[in-house]
């Protein structure tokens, strides 16, 4: 009876905790550096998800380092009470192929919150680079095979992934130049210490608007509606057939959260999306909001492995690994 009445105490403590979920600060896990095009999406997000999280506080939590990976694995071994969530990208689907050993399992310990948006890729170059349009640019990477710099934000990074399959697109081998983060391989690009570049349009729309970079495309099927990226054509119509790369984003939790405050993140999320503010911000960077099934955990979680299947052969027959 003692053992029946203390069961019968404890889960009603829980669901009067779980009701209370948030009554105190949440933790947003970012895994990359401070001012990147992911840490943009966190801080945006957080500011729109704090009402429907009772008004509680999300702090974000910058742990870049290692593609991504130190940040997701301090969330997968952190407390699963809901106050840890992480924000990541596209990385977590290409990371099992990079990485010949992860500190953990994607599709086992995490509990998939849900999508947040889908980014597209910009090919930009240079302010100096004597190249004005993409017929340009590719007459200039023929003449200087061997010369060329392609600059991105480390490995596992969005413009490395995207660099990758331009490489292989354009059939011209190039110098790959990583950085610890976006910021310093875009403060580089501006000052001429390299290149090209490719990159998510949350961090280039700025500077393509400001002329301090030069834009030569899309990634995408078809052409971005933004003001500032309408006007660029789509690799795809330029002759690299196929050629598709948005960065999406979700939202985790650590595996064994309970399913109540999973609901209740779940719904912040929902609500965010639909903040006016959110998704005129998002819009202006040229980021598309989920509003489809993956905006659920299930569903987000299927695309993952999808994406899985679809990043490793590419990852592995270009050979680029990290330990």
């Amino acid at each position: 009876m003692k053992k029946l009445l203390l069961a019968t105490a404890l889960a009603v403590g829980f669901t009067s905790a779980m009701a209370d979920y948030p009554d105190k600060p949440i933790n947003l896990v970012v895994p990359f550096a401070a001012g990147g095009p992911t840490d943009k999406v966190a801080r945006d997000l957080a500011e729109s998800m704090r009402k429907p999280m009772n008004g509680q506080s999300i702090v974000i939590e910058n742990v870049g380092g290692a593609g991504g990976t130190l940040g997701a694995a301090k969330v997968a071994k952190a407390k699963n009470d809901g106050y840890t969530l992480l924000l990541a990208h596209i990385g977590m689907s290409t990371a099992p192929a990079l990485y010949r050993s992860l500190p953990y399992k994607t599709l086992e310990d995490f509990e998939y919150v849900g999508m947040v948006n889908e980014v597209p890729m910009t090919l930009i170059g240079r302010p100096t680079l004597p190249a004005n349009n993409f017929a340009e640019l590719k007459a200039w990477m023929e003449a200087n095979k061997g010369k060329i710099n392609l600059a991105n934000a480390g490995l596992g990074a969005a413009s490395h992934l995207c660099g990758l399959l331009f490489q292989q697109a354009m059939g011209i081998d190039m110098t790959t130049v990583p950085y610890k983060g976006t910021a310093p391989a875009m403060t580089d690009l501006i000052g001429g210490q390299v290149d090209i570049m490719c990159d998510q349009t949350t961090n280039t729309t700025g500077h393509i608007e400001s002329g301090k970079v030069k834009a030569f495309a899309v990634t995408t099927p078809k052409r971005l509606s933004t003001p500032a990226l309408a006007k660029l054509p789509t690799l795809d119509e330029l002759g690299l057939k196929g050629f598709n790369v948005s960065i999406w984003h979700g939202v985790y939790a650590p595996k064994g959260t309970p399913k109540p405050v999973l609901d209740k993140v779940n719904e912040a999320l929902r609500v965010a999306l639909k903040d006016p503010e959110f998704q005129k911000r998002q819009e202006a960077l040229g980021a598309v909001l989920v509003t489809d099934a993956r905006l659920g955990g299930a569903e987000h979680k299927k695309f993952v492995e999808a994406e899985i299947n679809k990043w490793g052969p590419a990852i592995k027959a270009a050979g680029q690994y990290a330990d």
